[in-house]
């Protein structure tokens, strides 16, 4: 349909689409028609915006004449466009009828003909479908729409107001040191769960690491996930004949060689490089090509995170570099060993990220919903107050391989300990 050049074409699309509500459409033309001087489309698109009736992006489709395509499987609204990875286009949606927003990630339909991509995102969905943990983005469903031509696959999942790590830092500055490491503590816990749930991420880095308004971070994107016991036959193995699996700048050394073959430890590798960008604003091979920095993690030594940042304890820089160890058996080798040694730098609660940080959405995209209520650790004052969130709890399950460290530490007593508690 051509573009629309008066504000009646306008109008005439708007209820062609269904996007607003009929009968606050016809009160809004009522207040237009009282105005002084008529509208163009496009004053008319800003203004519809202005007052909360389209987004910033249903309003650009509309002025482009597309008036199709707004509801995906005639229940999912389309309000704003989030982001795009290796697997596709993620926007922001609305059920229809419930009023939830949810993320939806959208298969390219050059992607969705490709079998391998076709099965690497049904992976993603059940890696994720497995999990419930509260520093992880949850699934919710996995669907197909075929209303449009070719027909649409997509994974419905949950919507995380905020910020990735990788934009909050390149767009604001290093993070303080007490910040990156309940973030990077709370980042832990999460792959911890998968890592029980028998999943390998693969991928993690600042950019899928999601901070919310209420300080809760939340470990996104498994679509490179890899289930321990490989559930996919020999799926892993013919993805890597095609691509590198992971990020260089963050890539475990032995991940680079065989991505089939990494395990936690990789991800942990990929956590300590992590944390290092937090505080310095970069990854610590950021020079060079792809094939050069693979090179580097496996040969050269990072800067020490002090050159950068003098205000670093000694102790938080140790872990960092235990956590970037070249050797896999040098490394932490749980991330729950990584939440034990970042404990002592976590007990302090701090407050919600600055508003600065997170994202500034339409008017019409913003709904009031209940925010996060961040569950206080054990051991932890219970905080009401939700302007001072706390990390999550470190689940009762983990409890177990906290009682191997102690165990490992004080072998010649755990006999004794053992029979105190009951083990």
């Amino acid at each position: 349909m051509p573009a629309p050049c008066t504000a009646n074409d306008f109008f005439a699309l708007v209820r062609k689409c269904g996007l607003v509500d009929a009968a606050a459409l016809d009160q809004f033309e009522r207040q237009i028609e009282t105005g002084s001087e008529p509208l163009s489309a496009r004053e008319l698109a800003r203004r519809m915006v202005r007052e909360g009736l389209l987004t910033v992006l249903q309003a650009k489709h509309l002025l482009l004449g597309k008036w199709r395509n707004f509801f995906i499987c005639g229940k999912y609204k389309l309000l704003e466009y989030l982001g795009s990875g290796g697997m596709g286009q993620v926007y922001l949606c609305e059920h229809a009828r419930m009023g939830r927003r949810v993320a939806i990630k959208v298969l390219p339909r050059e992607k969705a003909e490709d079998p391998i991509c076709h099965k690497r995102f049904e992976r993603e969905a059940r890696a994720a479908a497995s999990l419930d943990h509260p520093n992880i983005v949850r699934v919710h469903d996995i669907d197909r729409d075929d209303s449009t031509r070719g027909g649409v696959n997509f994974l419905v999942m949950e919507y995380v107001d905020g910020s990735s790590l990788q934009d909050i830092v390149s767009k604001n500055a290093p993070l303080s040191v007490e910040r990156a490491c309940h973030y990077v503590w709370q980042a832990a816990c999460g792959l911890q769960h998968a890592h029980e749930a028998g999943l390998i991420h693969r991928d993690v880095k600042p950019a899928n690491l999601i901070l919310d308004r209420s300080g809760l971070v939340k470990v996104l994107d498994l679509g490179l996930a890899r289930f321990s016991h490989d559930l996919d036959g020999d799926l892993t193995r013919q993805l890597g004949a095609r691509t590198l699996i992971g990020t260089a700048d963050y890539l475990a050394p032995e991940q680079a060689l065989d991505s089939h073959g990494a395990d936690i430890r990789a991800d942990i590798y990929s956590l300590g490089v992590t944390f290092y960008f937090l505080l310095t604003g970069k990854s610590p091979f950021k020079e060079g090509t792809i094939a050069q920095k693979l090179i580097y993690h496996r040969v050269q030594q990072p800067e020490p995170i002090r050159t950068y940042r003098g205000d670093v304890p000694e102790g938080v820089a140790r872990i960092i570099s235990r956590m970037m160890a070249r050797e896999p058996a040098d490394r932490f080798q749980q991330p729950i060993d990584v939440v034990v040694a970042l404990d002592p730098w976590t007990e302090t609660r701090i407050p919600p990220p600055p508003e600065a940080e997170m994202p500034q959405l339409s008017r019409a995209a913003r709904r009031a919903e209940p925010p996060t209520i961040p569950i206080p650790r054990a051991g932890r004052p219970t905080i009401h107050n939700l302007s001072s969130p706390v990390s999550p709890p470190l689940p009762s399950r983990h409890r177990r391989s906290l009682w191997d460290v102690i165990k490992g530490v004080f072998r010649p007593a755990a006999r004794r300990f053992a029979v105190w508690f009951g083990r």
